[in-house]
């Protein structure tokens, strides 16, 4: 074992055991000399998040075979100054699509944004733009599906609302994200796609209560139509050209009938490359997506509620993305722990 691995298992070891008392690099080091070793470690420019997710993987995947794998990925600010400068995480998470639990980290992208002017997002190449990372962990589901699980889904939330999305990646992975924007179809547009059927069932869903809205019941109409994307305008015709020219898909759509005073409706519309052909498919797909919050309490741990990442004093990008992917996989190993 190298010694960077060594310090590396050592800086893990203290964050799993201090948990939230271990923020600081001299409560972690124990004394000023594991101080000045963890120091070196995060500032070596040799240490990268990369590195550390690498063998994250390392750990997960020998754990997929057989199961039925959801992988949810979504971004979490480390530190924002509300002015187009921060440093972002980006992490996807592995979750066993039965019972929820959380087997491992199978990627993770911090990014840096700062003052640097950039061309229109349009005129970018998809590789010069930070919603790159969406497609760059549907690449890493292969792994997983060379793992041998018995079925991958990739779950996210609107950012991933990308034409590339469900049009690149490898086969064997579905995905399963929530719509952010109208879209062209074959045959006029995606929200005017399908409608409701007379007597058809009602889905009844449980809502927790959050900031700003009380527990309930939600009695949701359903519609679930098939539907051909188009593939966007895209202002580098060379990357067109490498698209298809549509994507076949179903959206599911849940729509809260009669939603309690004050409180907004409860509405999704989810596009799957699922196959949606029961009443039993509706409610399989909406319990996936739901899965979808199994990654918050991660991101709780990561911050206020456990290691406060965001008050970690580096002043520069390079330690404070190192301390925080290990404060990453050390918050994995903690709601692993507390699901068993």
């Amino acid at each position: 074992m190298t010694t960077g691995c060594k310090k590396g298992a050592f800086l893990l070891e203290r964050l799993i055991t201090l948990g939230q008392s271990g923020r600081c690099l001299r409560t972690l080091g124990g004394d000023r000399a594991g101080e000045v070793r963890l120091g070196r470690f995060l500032r070596n420019p040799r240490v990268t998040p990369s590195e550390m997710v690498t063998a994250a993987r390392f750990r997960l995947l020998p754990r997929l075979a057989g199961r039925d794998v959801l992988l949810i990925q979504d971004t979490t600010s480390l530190r924002d100054d509300g002015n187009r400068r921060g440093v972002y995480l980006h992490p996807t998470i592995a979750v066993d699509a039965t019972d929820g639990a959380l087997l491992g980290l199978l990627s993770a992208d911090v990014l840096i944004r700062d003052e640097t002017p950039k061309e229109h997002r349009h005129k970018r190449a998809l590789a010069d733009k930070e919603s790159r990372r969406w497609i760059d962990a549907i690449a890493q589901a292969e792994d997983v599906v060379a793992a041998g699980a018995a079925s991958v889904t990739m779950i996210a939330d609107r950012e991933a609302d990308l034409y590339e999305t469900f049009a690149l990646g490898p086969d064997g992975v579905d995905r399963l994200i929530r719509v952010r924007h109208d879209r062209l179809l074959k045959d006029g547009t995606l929200y005017e796609a399908g409608a409701i059927l007379p007597g058809s069932p009602k889905l009844i869903v449980a809502v927790p209560a959050a900031p700003g809205r009380t527990a309930r019941t939600a009695c949701l109409t359903v519609r679930t139509p098939r539907v051909h994307i188009r593939r966007p305008n895209r202002s580098r015709a060379y990357e067109a050209r490498a698209l298809p020219a549509s994507v076949a898909l179903t959206v599911v759509e849940v729509r809260e009938d009669d939603p309690p005073p004050g409180e907004a409706a409860l509405h999704w519309r989810l596009l799957t490359s699922h196959t949606v052909a029961s009443f039993a498919d509706v409610q399989w797909i909406v319990g996936l997506y739901r899965r979808r919050w199994e990654i918050e309490p991660v991101f709780r741990v990561m911050k206020t509620r456990g290691f406060d990442v965001e008050a970690v004093a580096f002043e520069d990008n390079a330690p404070l993305a190192n301390c925080a992917c290990a404060i990453l996989i050390a918050a994995i190993h903690i709601q692993q722990m507390l699901h068993d």
